[in-house]
């Protein structure tokens, strides 16, 4: 079996590739920089050094491949973000077209039913578009809010703030980003699959911006405070922080675009993970919030 996967050294990829290993996998790992990857794991899997942004290099390095996971690369802060993630799948999307790889699972995001209206999101959106018109088998992993993005806020947790604009009390899927890895693993390695299919990847709960603090409270041994701010507020940070207007509402329009937004995919046995936010946190964050 042929499986290849992109941003091998992510949080989803990293976990994709050491499923797949245990499973008697070699997979084909499409990477900018090999150094990235450990020395035990580059003399297991088949390296192709490239750029995801090359379309020719991607076309070749799926070739042959019996499913592909796919990783959009490309960064929330960059201009035209929406745009760039739809040019850059399409290595990717004529390779299916011609026949030269079998199905692709892709890592998408809730809110990507909307198609517009959610920043960046919308980028996913596109690229499930791209996909489906290919008429190949596809499988899209609409994931929730992946508890490492918290990682991002580990100076201000220190502190005793959990900052957001996004509705307090507007309840949301957590996941852990390891589960997602589980299921794209799982449905790479399951051949029965056919046509288009669209899966929630959820988290054990959905946690309000409000609970996640209290938990976090309890995780790190610290009071931990929630800070709403506005969007405006953001956006004055995002461009004080250099970013171009563009950018800056992409990102913004992540979170405005989803208050309120009911997800396409209900909670169920199939999109519920099980690795709850409180004992990751404990392991993850509560070590780099100490230091």
């Amino acid at each position: 079996m042929e499986l290849v996967v992109t941003t091998p050294t992510g949080h989803v990829g990293s976990r994709v590739v050491r499923l797949l290993l245990q499973a008697g996998v070699r997979p084909r790992v499409l990477v900018r920089d090999p150094a990235r990857l450990d020395a035990d794991t580059r003399e297991r899997v088949d390296v192709r050094r490239g750029d995801l942004t090359d379309a020719a290099f991607v076309r070749s390095a799926v070739e042959g491949a019996d499913c592909v996971l796919w990783v959009d690369p490309t960064p929330h802060t960059a201009d035209g973000a929406v745009e760039l993630s739809r040019r850059t799948v399409a290595g990717l999307t004529d390779a299916l077209r011609a026949g030269e790889a079998g199905r692709a699972v892709l890592l998408s995001s809730g809110g990507a039913e909307k198609r517009h209206g959610a920043g960046h999101i919308d980028g996913l959106a596109r690229v499930e578009e791209e996909l489906d018109a290919t008429g190949a088998d596809v499988l899209h992993l609409r994931c929730g809010y992946f508890f490492t993005n918290l990682l991002m806020n580990v100076e201000e947790l220190a502190q005793g703030v959990l900052t957001t604009s996004a509705d307090p009390d507007g309840p949301m899927p957590w996941v852990d980003p390891r589960d997602i890895g589980d299921v794209a693993a799982a449905r790479m390695l399951a051949g029965s699959w056919r046509g288009r299919e669209v899966q929630g990847v959820h988290g054990p709960e959905d946690l309000t911006w409000r609970r996640v603090a209290e938990v976090l409270t309890g995780a790190l041994g610290r009071p931990v405070g929630l800070r709403v701010v506005a969007d405006d507020d953001v956006r004055e940070a995002l461009r004080a922080a250099g970013l171009s207007a563009e950018a800056a509402e992409n990102i913004i329009g992540m979170t405005a675009g989803l208050r309120g937004h009911t997800l396409e995919q209900a909670r169920t046995p199939v999109t519920t993970t099980p690795t709850a936010l409180a004992g990751w946190a404990y392991t993850h964050l509560r070590p780099l919030v100490a230091r």
